[in-house]
């Protein structure tokens, strides 16, 4: 008789709660909030900031099609401006993936540039290309940003209030730098010295592309880019030049064979591995119809938004990504790293 009544109990709890889960209001998904956010809370890329990177097709013969944003300004530096001269001059055409670390990145460039197994002679770089210097890392003129912090720095206030419910946070601090934010459709962070806020960088989330280089004074001109396929490694925040990010096509880049020599570079026994990049193009220069679209397989010039990082659809969806409260959740984070916030992005027909 007593089983029976732990029994009988234990049904009638667990059927409340399965009523009180049911009968709990329905709160939209971060995917949901996009999915409604009205169409003026959505910026368009400028075709100047596209960069398409088609790779040679896969096994079964479908093309393989990358699209990168650059950083525009105040982050657009030296660096971007050789990535556009370099694309237009045909300079990265021809060249290939020389590098696939697991949980870290994957890099192209002259596969006899700075390469273990490099045979042959370095492409020769175009004239006009700029050199860099390293305290272009950062951004120290925080005027152009003023707006995003100050509203990131009141959501931390609000997150750390005493009196207030943790689970309103959204950026959660780190100890890499103090204050991550938003900017114009860019994850950054804000750094201190001397207790005052005096730079921001942008962020190694996944997906991000940035310029090798080799040992410090060199930073690096271009040539060699990589992107962020694991975990984000934010030790390299600050310590090299970030440029933009991956908007599509992700996936042809972070499913490739990793790399058996040092690094992840392909060893001299597995060059057949290295994918090679047949042209890199800004899409301004591409034709808009499909007809006259040069490239693989006649792809015609891509278009693509994001979402406002200063709209009131993109504070919601933060808050949401941060705080999961939809159905299949149960305890709210709290707050998310700056990374598991990623701006969403969509492609929309070419004007």
């Amino acid at each position: 008789m007593i089983t029976l009544i732990v029994c009988a109990a234990s049904a009638l709890a667990f059927s409340a709660t399965a009523l009180a889960r049911e009968s709990a209001p329905t709160v939209p998904s971060p995917n949901e909030i996009v999915a409604a956010a009205p169409q003026s809370d959505w910026v368009r890329i400028p075709a100047d900031e596209l960069l398409v990177m088609d790779l040679a097709p896969d096994a079964e013969g479908n093309p393989r099609r990358v699209v990168i944003q650059l950083m525009p300004p105040p982050f657009s530096k030296g660096w971007v401006h050789n990535i556009k001269l370099l694309a237009r001059s045909g300079w990265f055409d021809n060249i290939s993936i020389n590098r696939v670390q697991d949980n870290y990145v994957v890099q192209w460039g002259d596969p006899n540039y700075d390469n273990p197994e490099a045979e042959g002679e370095t492409k020769k770089l175009p004239e006009g290309m700029k050199v860099m210097g390293e305290d272009e890392y950062v951004v120290r003129n925080l005027i152009p940003l003023s707006n995003a912090i100050s509203a990131a720095f009141a959501r931390n206030k609000a997150a750390n209030a005493n009196d207030g419910p943790k689970e309103i946070s959204v950026y959660l601090g780190d100890a890499y730098q103090v204050t991550p934010f938003h900017f114009e459709g860019w994850p950054i962070t804000l750094g201190f010295s001397n207790s005052i806020a005096d730079e921001a960088a942008p962020v190694h989330c996944y997906g991000m592309v940035g310029v090798g280089r080799n040992l410090s004074p060199d930073t690096g001109s271009g040539a060699e880019l990589y992107t962020v396929i694991g975990h984000a490694p934010r030790h390299l925040d600050r310590n090299i030049a970030l440029v933009g990010r991956v908007v599509e096509g992700m996936e042809h880049l972070s499913s490739l064979p990793r790399g058996k020599g040092e690094l992840g570079f392909y060893a001299d026994f597995e060059k057949d591995k290295r994918t090679p990049i047949l042209t890199v193009r800004m899409v301004s220069d591409l034709p808009a119809s499909s007809s006259e679209a040069v490239g693989q397989q006649g792809l015609p010039q891509p278009a693509f938004e994001y979402l406002s990082t200063e709209s009131e659809s993109f504070a919601r969806y933060a808050e949401a990504r941060a705080n999961r409260r939809d159905a299949f959740f149960i305890h709210p984070a709290g707050g998310a790293d700056i990374c598991n916030i990623p701006v969403p992005v969509r492609r929309v027909p070419s004007e």
